[in-house]
């Protein structure tokens, strides 16, 4: 084959020019680290890499949404943490208040050691996180959940939503809690039934918080859930005898006769201090043709006088600022010495009220607890996926720089081989010879 000279200059200029383009290619892979720089250099491995890339990026968002959440968390819990101790301490102040030895002036500086502490929560649960999101106002964080529309009246201007951050491709956690569920919607007396002292008892008795001994029991249809206890004192006989009678204050009929209750004594049941009330039929002394058992039960100490009077009733949801507003008004209009029955009868509703309240915050920090947990869980699982991701991108794509290096030493080689030939053969020319 006859070969032009055009044709020479192009067949070595080629030559040169591809040896180039590797040893270029090759140099920007060890510079870069990379082996794949254009997609066209492995197609299927570089869409690969873009695949992985991607999970990569959005499980480090999820790291970022997890730190975050346990921010958020952190901080409702350190709120949950103030404001159990805030219940502490006015339980605390409750007790002192029962010492008989205290007057007036001294109630009425426990009170308004306690109008500080309501106050001082009323201001916790207002409080926000670090996003300026009121923490306890459910999903309208820009809107103050708490607001005092008169002492102990305190409305909550929230909703019962939880903000949900992505901490996961299939897990959504909450950071934070409705305030209603916190502070609002707290069952008083024993959680079931509330007891209650009538104010114008002129007696010594003090009456327990009462115990559901059977929750079915108690949710039977034929409970009405509200009754009178009343008390007959018969003091023609030494010594005096005490009985009461149990009224549903429903139907109007003794629990103890089945008939329409009697106005006054003396009545069924004998009672003696500290002894068992119980809302369930006792026969003898009962003489009602209905059987009745309410699967509840609860004390009165001390003496009731002739006409005094105590209820039951069902539970319902007590806020505690009304709890602690309504301790406060009982410590400040106290009569002490005069009635001091009377202030521990509202002493004790008050404790029992600030223990439903401390356990709802104790229930819903020990929900917090677990999910900041399963936050660690969850990020812990995204760091070790992460190192996955960058093991698989490592693989996909880094350069191996052995062989690298190795490809470059040749290219060099080759690119230096084939500028020396083509000099050589373009030197050649048959002039040479004449």
């Amino acid at each position: 084959m006859r070969i032009s000279t055009n044709m020479l200059y192009d067949l070595g200029v080629g030559g040169i020019q591809q040896q180039t383009t590797a040893l270029v290619k090759t140099q920007q892979q060890v510079s870069s680290g990379r082996r794949i720089l254009t997609p066209q250099d492995d197609p299927v491995g570089a869409a690969r890499v873009l695949e992985v890339s991607q999970s990569k990026s959005l499980n480090e968002q999820y790291d970022v949404n997890t730190d975050s959440a346990t921010s958020s968390l952190g901080l409702e819990e350190s709120a949950l943490a103030s404001i159990g101790s805030l219940i502490q301490d006015a339980r605390t102040l409750a007790i002192n208040a029962g010492n008989p030895t205290l007057d007036h002036n001294n109630l009425a500086g426990l009170a308004a050691d306690l109008r500080g502490r309501y106050q001082e929560l009323l201001g916790i649960a207002n409080s926000t996180d670090g996003n300026g999101q009121y923490m306890f106002s459910g999903y309208k964080g820009s809107t103050t959940p708490f607001s005092e529309i008169a002492p102990g009246n305190v409305a909550y201007n929230g909703d019962q939503g939880q903000r949900l951050i992505q901490i996961s491709p299939s897990r959504q956690i909450a950071v934070s809690d409705a305030g209603a569920d916190v502070f609002m919607q707290i069952k008083n007396g024993n959680g079931t039934f509330v007891t209650a002292a009538s104010a114008a008892n002129t007696g010594t008795g003090l009456v327990s918080p009462g115990t559901v001994l059977d929750p079915a029991l108690w949710n039977v249809a034929a409970n009405s859930k509200n009754f009178t206890i009343r008390f007959d004192v018969d003091s023609t006989v030494s010594p005096a005898v005490t009985t009461y009678d149990i009224v549903d204050n429903v139907s109007g009929n003794s629990l103890l006769t089945g008939t329409p209750a009697a106005a006054a004594g003396p009545y069924l049941r004998t009672y003696a201090s500290g002894s068992t009330i119980s809302l369930k039929t006792q026969a003898p002394p009962d003489t009602t043709a209905t059987p009745f058992d309410y699967g509840a039960e609860l004390n009165i100490q001390g003496a009731p006088a002739d006409g005094d009077t105590f209820t039951i009733n069902a539970s319902t949801n007590e806020s505690i600022f009304t709890t602690l507003n309504n301790l406060i008004t009982s410590l400040e209009a106290a009569n002490v010495p005069g009635n001091q029955t009377a202030l521990m009868n509202n002493l004790n509703t008050a404790l029992s009220n600030l223990d439903n309240g401390l356990d709802q915050v104790l229930t819903v920090r020990a929900s917090v607890g677990a999910r900041m947990k399963e936050i660690d869980s969850v990020k812990s699982a995204g760091e070790d996926t992460a190192l996955q991701y960058d093991q698989t991108l490592s693989n996909l794509q880094d350069l191996d720089y052995a062989k690298a290096i190795t490809d470059l030493t040749r290219q060099q080689t080759g690119l230096e081989a084939a500028q020396k030939s083509f000099l050589k053969v373009q030197g050649l020319s048959l002039f040479n010879y004449i």
